[in-house]
């Protein structure tokens, strides 16, 4: 009988997509998955290669009276888990943050089931610092994870965030910044970088001609900055691609000379593993500013200009832009720089590490 492996994960993709690269590796080495989540993480994982899935009741408070409401329902949801584990019988339970993973997570805890939890940022996050004393091992996704307990640092491993496979096939490419284009790719709009939206168009129109001559612009926006930023581009004689969103995201990130972005987790992971230059703003409102500390190990290689969200102007942005540019050899470098952080091989040890807390 193949031994099973409960995924506990929020319902977002921050949280799902790390676990689904996970149950992959995990499925190919004949293992039997299944993911737990709340409600609505369960709408959001129709391709998650499970063969059940656990949604269970889960809840987070933000004040001491919702509090009450959320211990009463997360309980619920230990129940729940409790009868699926009683039914499955799972060999390890690994956890990869949100609240949502919580009631899996106390359930292995209750029963004494192996646990391992996943880190994607570079800040252990609320949940899984809460329930990081279960966890036989906590796997970091960065060479350094804040938050962690004393107690608890000969617990932490390195394996790197899992990416998708068409994101770890471009490990392996030639990067060549000595052609006749120069290939920015701008990323965040459409998730409400609305400061890199208005900021980005107007600092390519500023930097100097003979780079905006070869200059082609793939720009994720907001929808309702689409007109403004292709007027300003056109004006610029830049040629560009404006887009709410790009479906082949790998294909242009292949193509990129230097990415302009936010520094969440996975963009920095892919962005290390593809082995492209960038330029950084960290989301300042991100939770224990996680995001600047995720961009930390790009920004030490060398890799990886990072400019704060306070510091975020058009002059500011044209002159890192133009400095980046402008000289091949030192573009070629800072690919090296990020390829050098980058673990492509992410999903296949942190499933290493998984076989090893179970036993096997």
């Amino acid at each position: 009988m193949s031994k099973v492996a409960v995924l506990a994960a929020g319902g977002t993709g921050g949280h799902l997509f790390p676990a689904q690269a996970l149950a992959e590796a995990l499925t190919a080495r004949g293992w039997r998955v299944v993911l737990a989540t709340d409600r609505r993480g369960d709408q959001y994982a129709h391709d998650f290669p499970a063969e059940e899935r656990l949604a269970l009741d889960a809840a987070t408070a933000s004040n001491p009276i919702a509090m009450v409401g959320a211990v009463f329902t997360i309980m619920a949801g230990v129940a729940q888990a409790r009868a699926a584990f009683a039914r499955l019988k799972p060999s390890v339970v690994i956890g990869f943050g949100g609240y949502p993973s919580v009631p899996a997570l106390l359930a292995a805890a209750i029963t004494g089931r192996p646990i391992v939890i996943h880190e994607q940022n570079a800040v252990l996050g609320r949940s899984n610092r809460a329930l990081a004393r279960f966890a036989r091992k906590i796997a970091a996704a960065f060479p350094t994870l804040e938050r962690v307990p004393p107690a608890l640092r000969d617990r932490v491993e390195i394996v790197g965030n899992p990416v998708r496979a068409d994101i770890r096939a471009l490990n392996d490419r030639a990067f060549d910044a000595g052609g006749p284009r120069l290939h920015v790719l701008i990323t965040g709009g459409s998730q409400g970088a609305r400061i890199l939206s208005e900021t980005a168009p107007r600092a390519l129109a500023q930097i100097a001609e003979r780079l905006r001559d070869r200059l082609h612009v793939h720009q994720q926006t907001r929808p309702e900055l689409l007109d403004t930023a292709r007027d300003i581009y056109a004006d610029a004689a830049i040629q560009a691609e404006v887009a709410p969103f790009f479906r082949d995201m790998a294909l242009r990130l292949g193509q990129a000379h230097l990415v302009i972005g936010r520094a969440g987790a996975s963009t920095c992971s892919e962005l290390a593993v593809a082995g492209v230059p960038s330029v950084l703003v960290p989301l300042k409102i991100a939770t224990d500013d996680h995001q600047r500390l995720n961009a930390k190990s790009l920004a030490d290689a060398g890799a990886a200009m990072v400019i704060l969200e306070d510091d975020l102007t058009v002059d500011r942005l044209a002159e890192a832009v133009q400095a980046m540019l402008d000289d091949a050899n030192a573009l070629e470098r800072r690919a090296a720089a990020a390829r050098a952080v980058g673990i492509p091989d992410a999903a296949e040890r942190l499933a290493d590490l998984v076989e090893a807390q179970a036993g096997g």
